[in-house]
């Protein structure tokens, strides 16, 4: 965890931060090898007057016969750090252990790129996985959608696109200690000023980033920050996990009991001790093995529905 936050992230220190992740995620040929998988960059259309976005298909290197359950991956990094291959070393697991091909979005930053543009960004990676899902080899009725953190709040955006406009269909949503409320209100984001890989002026400054002065306003859309959402209903399975010591407890307990209160459909996991990011940087440690056992449980319902 040291290795990544040696920084702390304000307006000025993104670029810094930046120069930092791309030090610290390892090149897709070394995620890949020795696994049991093929990979392969592509460029796709974007949205509508948008730029094209590149992505990585990961895919088993035995393929069973009939389509596969498809995955995208959608990476962290607070809406304006880090780039597709954080989120690459999912797909490999998943690829080897459920043969599953997988697509890594290598999506809009901000401040550059304000959102919803990363969002929009997604929801079109979705869209041309699901066009070309004959080529792919993905059958298009068991695509599930993963994040954390800001990859967290960007998958619950795209389920959130998908509902409004018609489609794709998306079989869950896999959305980890996401990041999704702008406000930055909650009590445990009060709980964690200057405390962990995350805290609250970490988050007001990705915030900033992504919203600029509609941060905070009634302007800020569901694409932009889900907590602002005012209908949960009609969205795809959801699981949400989250650390009981970390800023984004509280906003995904609400955001889980929430669509239980539209009559959807949400697994909910709050895992005690866990800080931001835990499972993934102390994989050892008991809670972390528990937390991978659930997420693994999901997987296996989700993918073989």
């Amino acid at each position: 965890m040291d290795l990544v936050e040696q920084t702390p992230l304000r307006a000025d220190t993104i670029l810094e931060n930046r120069a930092h992740f791309e030090t610290v995620i390892p090149a897709i040929e070394v995620q890949a090898a020795g696994r049991a998988v093929t990979w392969q960059h592509r460029v796709i259309p974007g949205p509508p007057g948008a730029p094209e976005v590149a992505v990585t298909i990961v895919r088993p290197e035995h393929t069973s016969d009939g389509p596969a359950p498809g995955v995208l991956a959608i990476h962290g990094g607070g809406y304006v750090l880090g780039t597709r291959f954080f989120a690459t070393g999912e797909l490999i697991d998943l690829a080897e252990r459920f043969g599953t091909v997988g697509v890594a979005v290598e999506y809009r930053l901000a401040p550059e790129h304000p959102a919803p543009a990363a969002a929009e960004d997604c929801y079109a990676a979705l869209r041309w996985m699901t066009e070309h899902a004959q080529e792919l080899g993905i059958d298009a009725s068991r695509i599930a959608v993963t994040g954390a953190s800001a990859g967290g709040g960007l998958t619950a955006a795209v389920a959130l696109l998908a509902r409004d406009r018609g489609g794709p269909a998306i079989a869950g949503q896999l959305i980890g200690c996401p990041m999704i409320d702008d406000r930055n209100s909650t009590v445990s984001s009060w709980q964690y000023d200057g405390l962990g890989a995350w805290d609250r002026n970490n988050n007001d400054a990705g915030w900033d980033a992504a919203l600029g002065e509609d941060r905070g306003t009634d302007r800020v859309t569901a694409y932009q920050a889900p907590a602002r959402a005012t209908d949960l209903a009609g969205l795809p399975p959801a699981f949400i996990e989250v650390g009981s010591a970390e800023i984004f407890r509280d906003e995904s307990v609400a955001y889980a009991s929430r669509i239980w209160a539209a009559g959807g459909e949400a697994e909910l996991h709050v895992w005690s001790g866990g800080y931001h990011g835990f499972s993934g940087f102390s994989p050892d440690a008991i809670v972390s093995r528990a937390a991978l056992e659930a997420r693994d449980s999901w997987w296996r319902r989700i993918l073989t529905r």
